[in-house]
């Protein structure tokens, strides 16, 4: 089969990052790009793109830093994921900007709500915290990132820590830790690690272990933390000729 490479026109200088995430995304789209396929050869891409493998390399590592595609060293680079693929650069820096300050917000307040939780809890709290884990498991056994089975977990400690204020504080957060699970659940393998994690903190919380708790919770946000964007250093306008 022949690929259709309009997209992969030639670019101008302005906003060439965001132009060339923009167009691999409108590549991946007018070519039906499955996952798990190869885009073509970055010499390829250059070329077609008239931009230097540096220009390149640089929105490819966007890309990377998103989710949506792999880089295997000698290999080349492959669809990861294609739903929303080639946003705007500047939404992605933004983001990378704002998700310290959420994770470090999550981890005050998740951590004490955890160790509140082991000593209030009730059954009906542990049913809820059981009845999320089962479904997150689902999730992911159905090739699922799990995410709302993740949501409900953590609304079912919040809940059960039971103290209003802190839990109408984070239920402000609510889009923010959204885009915290999302980054991170997309994350190689993270979603079994999070469910272990959850698994963790719910065995702590049974056994009214408040500071095991609190441990827990904060060993799984800082695994949260632990994100590509945040490796990511956003790229630096390249004017240099392809």
């Amino acid at each position: 089969m022949t690929l259709d490479t309009s997209p992969l026109r030639p670019l101008g200088r302005t906003r060439l990052y965001e132009d060339l995430v923009e167009r691999l995304g409108e590549f991946v789209v007018r070519t039906n790009l499955e996952v798990g396929e190869r885009f073509p050869p970055e010499r390829e891409l250059a070329s077609r793109l008239q931009v230097s493998r540096a220009s390149l390399r640089q929105a490819l590592a966007v890309l990377e830093a998103q989710g949506f595609i792999e880089v295997r060293h000698g290999g080349g680079v492959f669809l990861r994921r294609s739903r929303g693929f080639g946003g705007v650069l500047h939404k992605l820096v933004e983001r990378r900007a704002r998700l310290p300050e959420v994770l470090e917000a999550r981890e005050l307040l998740e951590v004490r709500l955890a160790e509140l939780a082991a000593i209030r809890r009730s059954s009906d709290d542990l049913a809820a915290m059981r009845a999320a884990l089962v479904a997150m498991e689902a999730e992911i056994a159905s090739a699922g990132l799990g995410i709302d089975g993740d949501a409900a977990f953590h609304h079912a400690v919040h809940r059960a820590g039971n103290n209003k204020v802190l839990e109408h504080v984070i239920d402000g957060l609510a889009d923010a830790i959204h885009e915290t699970r999302l980054e991170s659940l997309t994350e190689p393998n993270r979603p079994r690690n999070s469910l272990q994690a959850h698994r963790r903190i719910l065995e702590a919380i049974e056994a009214q272990e408040a500071s095991a708790a609190a441990d827990a919770m904060r060993a799984h946000l800082r695994q949260v933390a632990d994100v590509a964007l945040l490796r990511w250093e956003p790229p630096v306008e390249d004017t240099s000729p392809p």
